[in-house]
């Protein structure tokens, strides 16, 4: 009688323990099958190992022979000797799937996001020298003209070691405050003098008035307007109708401006001349780019259609230097540039309103903390 009670309590709790070995075995099948589980899976290196090259003594004749040099993240093919890392310099540029769609952004920005964009099977263009400065002034129009040079360069010369390996037709542009302002000038916004100049103006009757230091930042340019207006080609400052020419370009076919400055700049009128694919990425606390929440003000009046925004819930204008946050923008940049430039249909739930409803830390659109 022992021994059968014994076979029996065995047996019973062979029926409970097998189904859950059997649960476990599968869901670690159906993981190995499907890949990764994490939520933000194009946060994760695509399947390129990644190389990077300096190029330099660009002249541009059309502006009093201005200096630029470019560093250019590509996928690569890994060396047995130098294992791929994000500094693996000439390494061997992997042509399986060339050309590859074009990035344009300033190489700090680069320095963040070029190698895994370029994991991920794009060729990213930095322009060397391009960062914050103290007010507005010159750069607002050379850093986006910099970045159009860039463009027109790898189109018609292909860049020494990285032949057929670019795709310029299908170029697309992203930045991070500073730099968002210039992405968002190339997406086709254009300059509004009476606004800016207006803005300026009424800034401390304002209520509430924006902080002092901000207004300084923005209206206190170097040199003042004027030289600014002198400074700049008439190519790009007359117009019939009061705005500036756009400073862009046909090939740029989406733009990602993160955390942008420019609202003052450009006006309603200014951003209603935007007209390609856009997504904004804004901070619901951003402290530093505060008129209305500037990467607010600017959805708000974009002109395309085809216009989105995430909002990264609670964080400030110094989530660039988060880990988590900066994972996430990653794999939006990938999901949207690959939806607009390289066809891949599927990468459009990645950065749709039914995605990031699932994520506590993003709001779709404007965010309304009520």
């Amino acid at each position: 009688m022992i021994v059968r009670r014994q076979i029996n309590e065995n047996e019973m709790w062979l029926k409970k323990v097998v189904p859950i070995i059997v649960t476990i075995i599968v869901g670690l099948l159906i993981i190995s099958a499907c890949g990764s589980t994490n939520p933000f899976p194009l946060s994760e290196s695509g399947k390129y190992d990644i190389g990077k090259r300096q190029y330099s003594g660009f002249v541009d004749s059309n502006r009093d022979n201005r200096k630029i040099s470019i560093t250019v993240w590509y996928p690569a093919i890994s060396s047995e000797i130098t294992p791929p890392s994000d500094h693996s310099f000439d390494a061997q540029p992997n042509v399986s799937g060339a050309p590859y769609p074009l990035i344009l952004s300033s190489a700090k920005v680069g320095n963040i996001f070029g190698a895994h964009l370029a994991s991920h099977g794009f060729v990213v263009v930095g322009i060397n020298g391009q960062d914050s400065e103290s007010h507005w002034g010159q750069w607002l129009v050379d850093y986006p003209l910099d970045i159009l040079f860039a463009l027109d360069l790898v189109a018609s010369q292909p860049l020494d070691g990285l032949e057929g390996m670019v795709d310029a037709e299908h170029a697309g542009a992203m930045g991070y405050s500073f730099d968002g302002y210039t992405s968002l000038a190339l997406s086709g916004a254009r300059v509004n003098p009476d606004f800016y100049l207006a803005k300026c103006s009424e800034a401390s009757m304002m209520n509430p008035a924006p902080p002092q230091w901000w207004v300084e930042y923005i209206c206190n340019m170097f040199g003042g307007w004027d030289k600014f207006v002198a400074q700049s080609s008439p190519a790009i400052t007359i117009s019939d109708n009061g705005l500036w020419q756009p400073m862009t370009d046909e090939r740029i076919l989406a733009v990602m401006p993160m955390a942008p400055e420019g609202a003052w700049l450009f006006g309603e009128q200014g951003l209603a001349a935007v007209d390609r694919p856009t997504l904004i990425i804004g901070a619901s606390a951003d402290t530093i780019n505060i008129y209305d929440l500037e990467a607010v003000y600017v959805f708000e009046h974009l002109g395309t259609p085809d216009r989105a925004m995430i909002t990264f819930v609670g964080e400030d204008h110094m989530m660039i230097y988060s880990k988590e946050p900066i994972l996430q923008m990653k794999h939006f940049a990938v999901a949207f540039f690959g939806y607009h430039l390289n066809r891949q249909n599927s990468f459009a739930r990645y950065f749709s309103e039914r995605f990031v409803s699932r994520h506590d830390n993003l709001a779709w659109g404007v965010y309304d903390d009520e």
